[in-house]
């Protein structure tokens, strides 16, 4: 059986399609953590929607380069037709406003198909590999009898440049035009690089005529309580001529002349296709169906050799190494220690790319201060912020997953100093109040104004759900990583394994005494030093006692707690952060920061939490392998809404489940494809892959 990598992401005939124009959206990424997105009409309507957001070397992080191009028409009896949508005629495309027939993700390339006057244009997105350079293509793919002259493209750029987070009504700077041939540069204030714009086709052409467009609306922008209208500005026109014989193409980029002229627009899509094509061949094992290889594509768009720390990808070349990292979700995240790690598996190991695995890893240790890995890094800064309790832990559950996949014996006994100095610092304490309780083994954190585990939702001070204390999955958590230590040491350094199974067994007795609530028959959410606080609120956060693959939880409790997490907190697209019996759940996930932080952890849905569910559904309930596949349609039906071909952040926590968030997030494609995988049936004969 064959299988092709096509996503239809709209067409005219389906239902609602005049709403779906606006509420879809598409991303390209580079490889540096840049970017490209907006939705499928083509109307702007959130701050990061744009043709090239650059990710440029610190202190500038990802700017806003090229906001929005304006394609038209001219056809043969003269009339000037536009193909992308303004806001205002949007709704109108089931009407003759906008002539786009379909939307389809090709190779997760975006594809436009527009029908006109008799002729059928195809327009494609691709943004070069490992450089801040789009190039957007138009192809004429049909043309009615005796139009063999073609048409007449113009395509009018406009721009803002700005970092990508600030809001829209950012001061726009004066910009500079130098105009040679038909090649034009739009220069702002340094230190940030010049925008570089030509046309290559039949008869290119630049007009200039300076415009700018005032009260732009960014219709998302407004819903999330920001500024929500801005300014575009447009040097002028490229006129170019479109037939059936030759195709025109739009380059904008941040690098030099000679950078963007090194590769033939045509070999850029050769190479991008190929570069695809070997994606899903390294991933054949993992490949049963479209959506496996829907997912590895998707995967790709997280991994990053991060633009902003050039002086650690020195570092990382003079060791042999290379820089990895994880962006953890677009459009506004960074790269995140806790997500890297959480994604790593499903990103690299479940896609074959077990090298990346490797340098991700390796990246991350550099990074280890105090016994922690940094919890972010910045936009535009190149050291991290280190106020996480649980992401070093993770660190230590991902290497021990890349040992299992690869046993990579040499990296572990690299590492091993540097994992022996975290269990030290976790032992010894640590920053923010991470350290253990000698009275009873557990792992202790908080400090006041941080939010230090992943429910770490942080606004104008106000710490939404603390969890200072003794966290369940930070237990758990650390129950799993002296587990592995223990089996690691007896190879690395024997005769310490004996210090860390000691440090285990304190651990998992103290958890099976204090955390389990035998009232309700599921496990407390947070403890305290002394017991003098017990959260029994009923969160996801307890599954992890029973998924991580060294369980914390007596296995006779497993079952409750399992059981207890699926009735309250499983929905189609993910678990809810907290049972809707709670007084303080939150149903919907909108409105301003502050609003939107409330609901954050008290009750919206995460994707990613359905990885670890099912690894414990599966340990309570084994064998049933295609009801856990089942629990996975949600998710697998979302990837043609919100991003398509991607999974969103999170969604509302009642029906209808409405995609929120950012549009494509790492450790929610991650989890899936992990899922997917997890869950398959065995391949059957002659199965394969069409990447053509």
């Amino acid at each position: 059986m064959v299988f092709s990598v096509s996503r239809v992401g709209w067409q005219r005939n389906e239902q609602n399609a005049a709403d779906a124009l606006i509420s879809r959206e598409w991303l390209v990424t580079n490889g540096l953590g840049g970017y490209a997105s907006g939705t499928v009409a083509g109307v702007i309507t959130r701050g990061y929607h744009g043709l090239l957001v650059a990710a440029l070397p610190s202190p500038l992080g990802r700017m806003m380069m090229f906001d929005y191009l304006v394609d038209q028409i001219r056809l043969p009896d003269g009339s000037l037709l536009r193909l992308s949508a303004e806001e205002e005629d949007a709704h109108l495309a089931l009407h003759g406003a906008i002539h786009l027939e379909q939307f389809r993700l090709d190779l997760g390339l975006p594809v436009w198909t527009y029908r006109v006057g008799g002729f059928v244009i195809e327009k494609r997105v691709l943004l070069v590999h490992m450089q801040n350079t789009v190039q957007v293509r138009y192809r004429m793919v049909e043309s009615p009898n005796g139009a063999g002259g073609g048409l007449w493209l113009f395509l009018r750029p406009a721009m803002h440049f700005r970092p990508h987070n600030a809001p829209v009504s950012w001061a726009m700077e004066p910009y500079t035009l130098c105009l040679t041939e038909n090649r034009f540069e739009v220069s702002g204030v340094a230190p940030l690089p010049s925008l570089k714009i030509r046309v290559d086709g039949e008869d290119p052409a630049f007009e200039y005529y300076p415009e700018r467009q005032e009260k732009v609306s960014y219709r998302w922008e407004a819903a999330r309580g920001n500024a929500a209208r801005g300014t575009l500005w447009s040097p002028g026109q490229c006129r170019v001529h479109l037939t059936a014989d030759t195709s025109s193409t739009l380059l904008a980029s941040t690098e030099s002349w000679d950078a963007m002229a090194a590769i033939d627009t045509r070999d850029a899509w050769r190479f991008e296709i190929e570069r695809r094509q070997r994606l899903l061949q390294v991933a054949s094992g993992a490949l049963r169906d479209e959506t496996s290889a829907e997912l590895v594509l998707a995967a790709d768009q997280f991994v990053i050799v991060p633009a902003g720390r050039p002086a650690d990808s020195a570092r990382a070349w003079a060791q042999g190494e290379e820089l990895r990292s994880i962006i953890a979700g677009y459009h506004w995240f960074t790269d995140w220690g806790r997500d890297t790690m959480i994604s790593l598996e499903g990103l690299t190991h479940c896609t074959g790319q077990y090298q990346t695995a490797h340098f991700v890893l390796h990246s991350f240790a550099h990074y280890v201060r105090d016994g922690l890995i940094p919890n972010l890094f910045p936009e535009g800064a190149s050291e991290g912020k280190y106020n996480t309790a649980d992401a070093t832990l993770w660190f230590v559950h991902a290497l021990a997953r890349y040992l299992d996949y690869t046993h990579d014996r040499e990296i572990l006994h690299e590492l091993w100093p540097t994992l022996k100095a975290i269990i030290d610092a976790h032992v010894r304490g640590t920053k923010f109040g991470i350290g253990l309780d000698p009275a009873d083994g557990l792992l202790r954190q908080g400090q006041e104004g941080f939010a230090l585990t992943w429910m770490d939702a942080l606004c104008d001070g106000w710490v939404v759900t603390p969890r200072r204390g003794k966290a369940v999955e930070i237990n758990a958590l650390w129950f799993h990583v002296l587990t592995l230590m223990a089996a690691w040491a007896a190879a690395e350094e024997p005769g310490t394994e004996g210090l860390y199974r000691q440090l285990a067994d304190a651990t998992q007795q103290s958890f099976n005494r204090l955390f389990w609530d035998e009232a309700k028959g599921h496990l407390l959410d947070v403890i305290d030093a002394g017991e003098t606080t017990r959260d029994h609120a009923l969160r996801p956060n307890q599954i992890f006692a029973v998924s991580l693959p060294n369980a914390v939880l007596y296995p006779s409790r497993w079952r409750p707690v399992v059981d207890a997490v699926a009735d309250a907190l499983l929905t189609p697209v993910g678990l809810r952060s907290l049972a809707p019996s709670h007084p303080d759940f939150k149903s919907t996930y909108h409105g301003d920061l502050r609003t939107r932080d409330a609901a954050y952890h008290q009750g919206t849905v995460w994707s990613w939490l359905i990885g670890p569910f099912l690894d414990a559904w599966l340990k309570v309930y084994p064998g049933q392998q295609a009801k856990a596949r089942a629990m996975l349609a949600g998710l697998q039906a979302q990837m043609g809404e919100a991003c398509i071909g991607s999974v969103s952040e999170v969604f509302d926590a009642m029906p209808p489940y409405l995609p929120r968030g950012c549009i494509a997030q790492a450790w929610g494609v991650a989890e899936l494809l992990r899922a997917w995988r997890m869950t398959a049936s065995p391949p059957k004969e002659g199965e394969t892959i069409a990447t053509a």
